[in-house]
Parts: C-alpha cells; structure tokens; sequence
C-alpha cells in the first residue's frame, strides 16, 4: 500500500504516524527491528511523503474531537492532523471502518473486505 500511495504522489503521514511506527517496530514486532533499522525506515519513510507537524492547533483540536467526539487523545490527534490539513481519508485500524467525522473517513487497511485498487 506504502508504494502504491507514494508511486502516485497520494500519501501523507503526521509525526505522530512516525512515532508510532518507531514505537511499535522495535517493541511489538516479532523479532522487533532494532533501533538503527527503525530509525533508516523513518528516514526513508519520510523522504517518501509529506509528513504533517504537530502544531498547537493540532492539539486543541484534539482535545476538542477527545472531548466532543469521546475519541482517546492520540486517535484525536490523528484526527485533528488530517482535518486541519485537509486530508479526507485515513488509513487506521484505530477506528471504525467506514466512520467519518466531520468529512475525515477512516478506512481499516486490515480489514478483511480491505481491497487496495479501490483505494489506489
């Protein structure tokens, strides 16, 4: 899916996203990548898409979507990035699939009826 989004220039990440992809690759992944091959993938990772700041904007916002959409402060965060940047679509198997909140669509990738060439 990753090369898919970046050979047609459509993929967008937050800080956040490379966060949790440092996060989980060296401590849930079995055998987990050690922290030099974690940090080459980030590199690499983010010379491929455009990577969204965390701004103060982004984090009240937030804090708006944990509190007015019951939504746990990360998931809102990622939340808050694409709505405040205009991104429509989030692929995350953090949230129900198929949900939309206020025009941000959530999309399960691990989803069994998950097919990429709709996506693509």
């Amino acid at each position: 899916m990753l090369e898919r989004l970046e050979a047609v220039g459509s993929g967008r990440l937050s800080v956040q996203c490379l966060a949790e992809f440092f996060s989980a690759a060296t401590r849930k992944l079995q055998p987990p990548l050690t922290t030099a091959e974690a940090a080459a993938q980030l590199e690499s990772l983010a010379q491929a898409f455009p990577v969204f700041d965390l701004t103060p904007m982004i984090v009240l916002e937030a804090a708006r979507g944990a509190r007015d959409r019951s939504l746990s402060y990360y998931d809102a965060q990622l939340w808050a990035s694409a709505r405040l940047n205009q991104i429509p679509l989030i692929f995350s198997e953090d949230f129900d699939n198929g949900s939309v909140i206020e025009g941000v669509r959530f999309v399960n990738p691990f989803a069994n009826e998950f097919r990429l060439e709709t996506w693509a």
